[in-house]
């Protein structure tokens, strides 16, 4: 074995993410023929999901959440120190972190170095520096990459970020310089605003990153989010695999990604690829990242946000339309391999990816944490369903809510757009916790609003505010009456059912089916009941 050759791998993620992994690292092993063993790492409530019967050991972590070094709790995941001491009792000799917890941790990345354990991901240096917000600006100021007027450096109090966001203007934001998320960051509309907006970023920003230095950049109000994703080797090569739009948003959080981004100008996307191939050269960058842009819709500008030094959760869109496998490139990068070729591969085609959640869209996107009583994933040409779950899991409610990402691909984005939607449709999904948020996803694909182009990261926001209240939207009491018809059938169907099991012990009880069926839903919090009676064969009174 070579010095970065490694054979076993853990994963310092779950569901999804773990998922993910397990299948390239299969890949990448029949491609080779070579063993490559995969280490899930798992919580109680995981004990019994997919990712945790498909690797090749498990270990498990305990509770989700585990005593913190400052008395506080914390993710049984971001423990660095209990993670090393285990991945080398099981001569792990490579750790993958995916997306979320520590994957943009540079405190892991040395750790695993001092263990002489391969992080598949780029050096703790380069992760340090683009983890910075503050130094990843200055990096890109400094080799001619713009970005949006900010206060150079992080802002120390109140009186400080008063100053800066007087010289840049008001709306101005307030942001974390570490972690991401969306999460310590404030919209400061007025100087009247500015000290409880400085505290409540400065807090958050501490609780989650555990750093709260705050920065101060200009507020671009109408803006699209377009990212480029980056992978480069140990060999000087790096690829810029197009643009993403994921401007489809809820305060920060992208609920619709595609690529490539769309209504970009002549020379655009050009620019943007180019600007991120500078920032990683610049950052010694090895792996997979992203490289994330606010752009003007009208001129077209556009300004650095940050580099991601990981694997973004939207990364199948670009593996869709190139037909690269990022997560077997980000294995083949941390053996020491190059990549393949100079330059990337030609895109093809358009692809957009919605996020299925567990959380109710109409209770503030409560999330619905609870057993899965159904899930029945849909097909079809150009569909791909990446889902940690099966029916008779549980989604826990100490981690996200995510189901599954559904992703679909067409030779035009109309295209694209439709097999989506008709995805979606044919998913069925039922969670003991709640709903879904699967009918706000093929409301927002049927929208003329995003079918005609790129929308901004605040038109779902403005959106979600001007929609109407569940109980009047157009066909709810169609939705309502099929529900019930369902519901119903099935009442009767289980009556049915136990008659026929008492009748093969003997004589059958007498069953008396009912006349009718009285169900309470609740729409949009508001209780609504339905009677449903059958007439006949297919025919309901409801």
């Amino acid at each position: 074995m070579s010095a970065n050759q490694f054979n076993r791998v853990v994963v310092l993620n779950r569901g999804e993410a773990a998922v993910r992994f397990i299948r390239a690292a299969r890949t990448w092993s029949r491609i080779h023929n070579e063993p490559l063993d995969v280490v899930a790492l798992y919580t109680t409530p995981d004990k019994t999901a997919p990712f945790v019967r498909m690797a090749s050991h498990a270990i498990p972590l305990g509770e989700p959440l585990v005593p913190g070094p400052n008395g506080g709790m914390r993710s049984a995941y971001l423990d660095i120190e209990r993670i090393i001491r285990l991945a080398k009792k099981v001569d792990a000799t490579a750790l993958w972190p995916g997306w979320g917890f520590l994957a943009e941790s540079a405190e892991l990345a040395a750790a695993c170095k001092d263990a002489g354990i391969t992080f598949i991901g780029p050096s703790a240096r380069a992760i340090q520096l683009l983890g910075d917000k503050i130094e990843a600006k200055r990096l890109a100021e400094q080799h001619g990459v713009p970005v949006s007027a900010w206060s150079g450096g992080a802002v120390d109090g109140v009186a400080n970020a008063r100053k800066a966001a007087d010289k840049i203007g008001y709306p101005a934001i307030l942001k974390a310089t570490a972690g991401g998320g969306g999460r310590g960051i404030r919209i400061v509309r007025s100087p009247d605003d500015l000290e409880d907006a400085y505290h409540s970023a400065s807090t958050e920003a501490a609780n989650a990153f555990g750093n709260p230095d705050l920065l101060v950049e200009q507020f671009v109000p109408v803006a699209r989010h377009v990212e480029v994703q980056i992978l480069a080797d140990s060999h000087g090569t790096v690829w810029a695999l197009g643009t993403r739009d994921c401007s489809m948003q809820r305060r920060h959080q992208k609920v619709l990604e595609e690529a490539p981004a769309p209504a970009l100008k002549s020379g655009v996307e050009e620019r943007l690829c180019e600007a991120a191939i500078v920032v990683a050269k610049a950052s010694n960058y090895e792996g997979a990242g992203t490289a994330e842009f606010l752009l003007d819709p009208e001129t077209q500008n556009f300004f650095f946000l940050e580099m991601n030094t990981r694997l973004q959760v939207e990364h199948t869109v670009t593996e869709a339309i190139y037909d690269v496998d990022l997560v077997v490139k980000q294995i083949e990068i941390a053996m020491g391999k190059a990549l393949p070729s100079a330059e990337p591969p030609e895109p093809r085609g358009v692809a957009i990816e919605a996020r299925l959640n567990a959380e109710d869209p109409d209770a503030g996107f409560t999330p619905s944490a609870g057993k899965i009583i159904r899930f029945d994933a849909p097909q079809g040409p150009g569909i791909r369903v990446d889902s940690g779950f099966a029916a008779g899991g549980v989604i826990p409610s100490e981690f996200d809510s995510n189901i599954a990402k559904l992703i679909a691909k067409g030779s035009t984005r109309l295209e694209a757009i439709a097999r989506l939607e008709t995805a979606l449709r044919d998913t069925t999904v039922a969670i003991s916790g709640g709903p879904t948020n699967r009918s706000l996803l093929i409301e927002l694909l049927s929208n003329a609003d995003f079918k005609k182009g790129a929308v901004t990261t605040r038109w779902l926001d403005d959106h979600l505010n001007e929609r109407p209240p569940a109980t009047s939207r157009p066909g709810i009491n169609i939705a309502l009456a099929a529900a019930a018809i369902g519901d119903h059938l099935r009442a009767r169907r289980g009556t049915i059912l136990n008659f026929l099991a008492s009748a093969q012990g003997g004589l059958p009880s007498r069953v008396a089916l009912p006349e009718a069926t009285r169900l309470r839903y609740l729409v949009g919090g508001v209780p609504v009941f339905v009677t449903v009676a059958t007439l006949g064969p297919s025919c309901f009174r409801v």
